[in-house]
């Protein structure tokens, strides 16, 4: 599957009316999942920057989430999509290792259904490490930097 047609296919789900799709091809395995939607009367937390055009975010497998959370604080993708460094591929990469970041400075851009969303940082911190590579696709809430607060 080419990555235009996965991400046609994720486009499909997010603008359907299933919750739920798991697709096979040869040894890849891909499953798409929904969170329910959020009853009228809970707030929706501030500390999460979500672009507000981006539907119901969907599942993806994070094989490094679980050693990130461990070691340190981490900002985490809002939302299923392509992992961009920089603005373009000649620029520099947003923040590298060792990076001193404000809050709300950008972190890194997330491309999704062809709208790309801007990452801010959720507080001032040293970026220790950035855990995916340019042009990854990433999965909602999986650990994009290691970072420590200041």
């Amino acid at each position: 599957m080419t990555r235009e047609e996965l991400l046609e296919l994720m486009e499909r789900f997010e603008s359907g009316s299933i919750h739920r799709m798991e697709y096979a091809e040869g040894e890849t395995r891909l499953v798409l999942e929904k969170a329910p939607p959020a009853p009228a009367a809970m707030p929706v937390p501030a500390a999460v920057p979500v672009a507000a055009a981006v539907a119901a975010p969907a599942a993806a497998p994070a094989p490094a989430a679980a050693p990130a959370e461990e070691t340190g604080s981490v900002i985490k993708a809002p939302l299923v999509g392509t992992f961009y460094a920089a603005a373009s591929p000649e620029a520099e990469a947003f923040v590298k290792a060792g990076d001193k970041v404000k809050k709300n400075d950008t972190v890194c851009i997330i491309e999704a259904m062809k709208m790309m969303s801007e990452v801010p940082a959720p507080f001032d911190c040293v970026i220790e490490e950035v855990l995916v590579s340019n042009g990854d696709l990433i999965g909602y809430d999986q650990p994009l930097f290691r970072v420590r607060e200041l």
